[in-house]
């Protein structure tokens, strides 16, 4: 049966009813598009990260990496270090350094010898070797953990160096401090080294021989290496299993490392490191009592 002819007109009426009309979406058509071009750019982000995302770091130090590096806190007017063996598991902070491989040996040195990535390339930073012994050091605050506050200067006892909250006694006269960390490539280099007074947690350890001073002073005072900076060869030669060169006048029995008499060393400390054997000479002392002995015969306060 052939359709009406007022059924085809129907149909044409609605088919060109329908000619230019847009289907829409509940709300408009704006939120759609913004859906669209959400997808668009994650797309385009993700693209891109892969891209550029730079390969696995292999950048210095590796695990094959033993480096040393200086450092030392110039808290008001006293030099200090760090204390305790790490590498004692019972040592508070032997699981950072089981993860990470950073200590020091009660010498003022940080040795660098990564176990894991996690101290490797761009990763290996100066927060690492004070997170091993709980310390924090934010932009405005040094807080040492209380097993490493009995080397601090007498008159703070809290163990914290606040901008704004501690000052420091110089000369009689109490004046307020300041966060600041010196940083030097080498410890022979004879500039005055690159100051940071923040963001300390990217401070970066980049090569063997640098040296760190991590200082709270008055605003304007210098502050350069610490004392014992000058002796970092020969402490890493000890740490490394390394001979020391014998040098005009050495009495140090072939063979045998041991630290130079003028090595300056944290309380109650005899050699550089506690694996030593305890019976080299006597040659290798130091601060005792508060007080360091060194070769010129003069006496350090420090603790």
């Amino acid at each position: 049966m052939a359709p009406s002819s007022s059924s085809t007109k129907k149909a044409a009426k609605l088919a060109k009813s329908g000619q230019g009309k847009k289907v829409r979406f509940q709300g408009g058509t704006m939120f759609p598009l913004i859906v669209a071009v959400v997808v668009v750019l994650g797309l385009a982000l993700v693209v891109y990260a892969r891209q550029s995302r730079p390969a696995a770091d292999a950048s210095a130090p590796t695990v094959d990496d033993h480096w040393h590096m200086a450092y030392g806190f110039y808290l008001c007017d006293t030099w200090v270090q760090v204390t305790g063996n790490m590498e004692d598991p019972s040592a508070p902070g032997y699981d950072e350094f089981v993860r990470t491989g950073i200590h020091s040996h009660d010498d003022g040195v940080v040795h660098w010898h990564p176990f894991t990535s996690a101290s490797v390339g761009k990763r290996a930073k100066l927060s690492i070797f004070l997170d091993v012994y709980g310390i924090e050091l934010t932009d405005d605050k040094l807080t040492f953990p209380e097993d490493q506050r009995a080397q601090l200067p007498s008159q703070n006892e809290t163990g914290v160096f606040e901008e704004g909250e501690t000052q420091c006694e110089i000369d009689g006269e109490m004046k307020d401090g300041e966060l600041k960390v010196v940083v030097w490539n080498n410890f022979s280099d004879t500039d005055d080294g690159t100051t940071y007074v923040a963001d300390f947690d990217n401070i970066r350890v980049a090569n063997d021989a640098m040296v760190f001073s991590i200082a709270f002073v008055p605003a304007g005072t210098d502050v350069g290496m610490p004392p014992w900076a000058a002796n970092l060869p020969e402490l890493g030669a000890v740490d490394s299993g390394q001979v020391i060169p014998e040098q005009p006048g050495d009495t140090t029995v072939p063979g045998e490392s041991v630290l130079p008499s003028s090595t300056v060393a944290p309380a109650d400390s005899i050699v550089a490191d506690p694996q030593s054997d305890p019976s080299l000479p006597p040659t290798t002392v130091a601060r005792s009592s508060g007080a360091t002995t060194t070769t010129s015969g003069t006496v350090e306060s420090g603790g």
